[in-house]
């Protein structure tokens, strides 16, 4: 079998905010198709990582290819287009707006992205709730807006960061088979995800972070072998 093409590649990424210097020389490459995990506790530098690829950080220096193309140098709207789709861990749901008119929102970056029927589909949820304004969502709902928000845009990498943080477990498995549901349409899913349960089956690889670095990159293969290494890093 064929290995698919890579997407992305990260070599010695340094990331600051203001004086601190949080990334200290990250390396990592995503192929199209794969899910794949950043672990790592919190402050770790998951979080920066994906804000460096968007270029959301007060300044970065290495090398960030996205598609074959150095994006090191460029401002965040050049880069989304892209096809990249940020769902941040605060989700960024527009309280005075309606489901669907957050939904609506964002621009289309790329050709293919999903239908508000389709993202309906996924989340039937939302289809109930189109006209409820956006605090009136449950945090379960409001995070399945903001994923659904990205898919209508054409992004086929994906941003997750923590979406199964602070949600019932049912919610949490509707994530899982929302994500298992994005991989078999060939989107590229890159998550910071702190809930190990939820993350664990989910994933083709994981990269474990500490203190700003890489300190270990591994296949899911390769997880069991791997578990006490992830208890010293992580607790789990």
């Amino acid at each position: 079998m064929l290995e698919s093409r890579e997407v992305l590649r990260i070599q010695d990424l340094h990331a600051y905010y203001g004086e601190s210097h949080i990334l200290h020389g990250v390396n990592l490459s995503v192929r199209e198709g794969e899910v794949v995990t950043l672990l790592g506790r919190n402050g770790a530098g998951r979080t920066t990582t994906i804000k460096s690829l968007l270029g959301l950080v007060g300044r970065r220096t290495g090398s960030i290819q996205i598609q074959g193309q150095e994006t090191i140098d460029l401002q965040p709207h050049s880069i989304a287009r892209l096809g990249l789709g940020y769902c941040p861990e605060e989700r960024g749901i527009f309280s005075a707006l309606s489901c669907e008119e957050n939904l609506l929102l964002p621009p289309v970056i790329a050709p293919n992205g999903m239908s508000v029927q389709e993202i309906y589909e996924m989340f039937p949820n939302l289809s109930e709730r189109r006209n409820s304004p956006g605090t009136r969502l449950s945090g379960g709902e409001q995070q399945m807006l903001a994923v659904g928000r990205i898919l209508r845009t054409g992004a086929r990498i994906l941003l997750l960061d923590e979406i199964s943080e602070g949600l019932a477990p049912v919610i949490v498995q509707a994530l899982a088979r929302m994500i298992r549901a994005l991989k078999q349409k060939g989107f590229t899913i890159i998550m910071v995800e702190q809930n190990f349960r939820f993350a664990a089956p989910l994933a083709d690889r994981f990269y474990v972070m500490e203190h700003g670095q890489i300190v270990e990159g591994f296949a899911a293969a390769e997880l069991q072998s791997k578990m006490d290494m992830l208890h010293e890093y992580l607790g789990v």
